[in-house]
């Protein structure tokens, strides 16, 4: 065997084990962070969720856990009937669910554009000092201009007047879409009411700004009329009968305490 020939396989030998050393490596790190990721994500969530009960602050001083454990409760309902049903909540995965046909639904008006809504969802119980809930906390899902978009939307215990809407999660354009991220534009929304006095989701979101005192519009992102669209027909498809409209009924009716 030549020498060239056997410089040849020598080298395939050592990429060869090179390669499957780092596969290793690869599959054991993906294996130990795996625990690591999954409290993260945890985390992000439950801090997302204080923003949106007003709690953030809070949070920050005394720990986000720690107030989240002691101010909000995480429940599992069935969509279709709104009533709460058993499951956890922490390791319910809304994303993963939408996928699965056996455990989601294709909406007949998918206005949001999201294609499937899971059969189940989580919603937040936020409770005061006393115990008693006043803020009630729902996810939502919807297209903007590239791809879905991820949030929440918190509402004061009538079920009616917004506390706060949250995106999470997104890929809209810096300085246009993105700016559903910005301080200024969330503070657009508390106070705001979502139904008006016939029941009918009333909210809207206004190009050009809304006027003053009007309840029910919140101003349009500049530049962003997909993005802002977005954001409207999303909270109309889950305020509406295939989104939490029979779990916003059963709480009207039955009470939050």
């Amino acid at each position: 065997m030549s020498s060239k020939k056997e410089s040849f396989i020598g080298t395939v030998g050592f990429v060869v084990v090179v390669c499957l050393v780092c596969a290793a490596l690869v599959s054991v790190s993906a294996v130990q962070l795996k625990p690591l990721q999954t409290a993260n994500k945890l985390l992000d969530k439950q801090t997302k969720i204080l923003e949106a009960a007003g709690l953030l602050e809070l949070g920050v001083d005394k720990g986000i856990v720690a107030t989240y454990n002691q101010f909000v409760t995480a429940k599992m309902i069935d969509v279709k009937t709104g009533e709460y049903v058993d499951g956890n909540p922490d390791m319910f995965d809304e994303r993963r669910d939408a996928r699965d046909t056996a455990k989601s639904v294709k909406p007949e008006n998918d206005i949001a554009g999201i294609n499937r809504r899971a059969n189940s969802a989580v919603v937040y119980l936020v409770t005061d000092g006393s115990g008693s809930v006043n803020t009630v906390i729902l996810p939502i899902v919807g297209s903007g201009l590239w791809d879905l978009m991820y949030g929440f939307i918190g509402f004061e215990a009538d079920l009616n007047t917004v506390k706060s809407v949250v995106y999470s999660d997104h890929k809209e354009t810096p300085g246009l879409g993105a700016e559903v991220m910005n301080p200024r534009w969330k503070a657009l929304w508390p106070g705001k009411k979502m139904y008006n006095d016939n029941g009918d989701i009333a909210i809207r979101i206004v190009k050009g700004g809304a006027k003053k005192g009007d309840l029910h519009g919140v101003d349009a992102l500049s530049g962003a009329t997909l993005t802002s669209a977005g954001v409207e027909k999303t909270i109309h498809f889950w305020l509406g009968d295939e989104g939490y409209g029979p779990y916003i009924s059963n709480i009207r009716e039955k009470g939050l305490n």
